[in-house]
């Protein structure tokens, strides 16, 4: 039979060990949920407790992901979609800046919506009143453009489009018309305007006006010019679809595609209503939409103001959470914190959330697939709401690569670090070779192995040395890292080469 032993031990040991405290979770009761009506998402990391995300135990069922390039943003967010979409059906439409989620849109039966070889004509109305339609497109090009700065040329453009909608058979209340204008009749409508002799304030307000326009009409650039190439009242029950936005040629035609798309969608939300069948119709997903996340005017606002009565569910998904607008990230029922950088994101974040110093910590510890997870609960409840996750549980394995070499160990996830080298310049087959290196090194592979790849494969130093720098790795060890391959190439050992410094007398 054992004995027992007093001993003394101090208080700081004590609360390491948590026997008297609460440990900084929700209750099992909040966080967990019926399978057949809740997404699962992970567990959390200190008492592993299951986390099924139920929209109905929250404030919204609206979401802002935040976390650097290669955290694991954009696995959460298919992960998510993939589970609300089995669990209630839930369609989504995905606002994609940068082209990360075609491929995979296509490999799961999706559709992709190439704006830079499809169309959209700003003047549909979709439902509308002309005059509805005009108040939008004049709040897009006051967001967008530096006539938000010039009232004269606003109004300019306001007759202008008027006029494009009365010569179609247009009444500016009531519709009544068979085709809508383009805006190459609302620039033809400008430039008649130009003949007339106007004071010369106006006539600068009217020239400015007419440049704006001629930058989205223009040949090779006139993507809004045309009559539609889609039915974007269609794509809120057409299960999951991405509207990939980087072939335009500009941020400022990804904005306004992206406003446009946004300015449907909510006349839509309005015009459906509520309805009582259980779960959620549709997620929007807009992904680095910083233009337009951040200005007050945004339909993303409204939708997330509105969203929850009818049904429609908003992810703003960014790696620079200063970016997003203070009403997104105050009205957000869910917030998911990934690995933040820079000093001031990780102050925004906190100084929003108001999470405790150790949350703070582990949050300065993260790797790839880890998160803190904040959530508002619906009927209040005295407890913790921001916990953290102990990972990503997605729909496949969540693979890690680590670049390892000169005292570094670089993370990324598989996906994310496969985009990248299609980004630099790599084609399937070599991708393929880099991956099969990592896996045969169980996924840590040697910079200097990858640096020698890149070279085989043609590419100059300054463009390696440019990737590098991008992947997160220092300066002294990029120099340090050409030197040992050179030495390496010139079959001279470490303990033979002599350092020769030179000083002035």
């Amino acid at each position: 039979m054992g004995r027992l032993r007093v001993e003394r031990v101090l208080s700081r040991e004590l609360g390491k060990r948590r026997f008297f405290l609460s440990p900084p979770e929700p209750p099992p009761s909040f966080l967990m949920g019926n399978p057949s009506d809740s997404v699962y998402i992970g567990r959390t990391k200190l008492l592993s407790v299951p986390v099924c995300w139920d929209y109905k135990k929250l404030t919204n069922p609206h979401m802002a992901v935040i976390g650097i390039t290669g955290s694991g943003k954009s696995y959460f967010v298919k992960t998510f979609l993939t589970r609300a979409s089995l669990v209630w059906g839930t369609n989504a439409l995905i606002i994609d800046w940068a082209g990360e989620y075609g491929q995979w849109v296509e490999q799961v039966g999706g559709r992709v919506i190439s704006l830079g070889t499809e169309g959209i004509n700003l003047l549909d109305l979709g439902g509308m009143t002309p005059s509805d339609r005009i108040k939008q497109v004049l709040t897009s090009f006051s967001i967008l453009t530096d006539m938000g700065k010039n009232q004269v040329g606003l109004r300019f453009l306001e007759l202008a489009l008027e006029k494009a909608y009365r010569k179609k058979g247009f009444s500016l209340s009531e519709g009544g018309g068979t085709e809508e204008p383009t805006m190459k009749d609302v620039l033809r409508e400008l430039v008649k305007m130009e003949k007339k002799k106007l004071p010369s304030r106006k006539r600068d307000a009217l020239e400015g006006a007419v440049y704006v326009l001629r930058k989205f009409t223009s040949p090779g650039s006139d993507h809004f010019g045309k009559k539609s190439t889609i039915k974007l009242d269609e794509l809120t029950r057409s299960g999951l679809v991405c509207i990939d936005l980087h072939g335009l040629p500009s941020e400022s035609m990804r904005s306004l595609a992206g406003l446009t798309i946004l300015q449907f969608l909510k006349e839509k939300m309005r015009d459906e209503g509520w309805r009582p069948e259980k779960g959620l119709k549709l997620f929007v997903v807009a992904d680095e939409a910083w233009k337009i996340a951040a200005d007050e005017r945004s339909d993303l606002i409204a939708i997330v103001r509105e969203g929850r009565k009818y049904q429609f569910g908003l992810i703003v998904a960014s790696q620079n959470p200063t970016d997003v607008n203070r009403a997104i990230l105050s009205n957000v029922g869910t917030m998911v914190i990934m690995r933040l950088q820079l000093k001031e994101f990780k102050e925004y974040v906190r100084g929003s959330l108001r999470y405790s110093a150790f949350i703070e910590d582990e949050i300065d510890r993260f790797g790839v697939g880890n998160a803190a997870i904040h959530m508002i609960p619906y009927a209040g409840g005295r407890f913790p709401q921001t916990f953290l996750l102990d990972r990503i549980d997605g729909e496949e394995p969540f693979i890690s690569l680590h670049i390892v070499g000169d005292g570094m160990d670089i993370e990324f996830e598989r996906d994310d670090f496969k985009k990248r080298l299609v980004r630099l310049g790599l084609n399937d087959e070599q991708i393929g070779e880099v991956v099969m290196e990592f896996e045969r090194s169980d996924y840590k592979l040697s910079v200097l192995v990858l640096i020698s790849l890149l070279e085989k494969y043609g590419f100059a130093k300054s463009v390696i040395v440019l990737f590098l720098r991008e992947m997160g790795v220092k300066e002294g060890s990029i120099i340090n890292l050409f030197s040992q391959i050179k030495r390496i190439k010139m079959g001279v050992e470490a303990d033979k080469i002599s350092t020769l410094v030179v000083r002035d007398a």
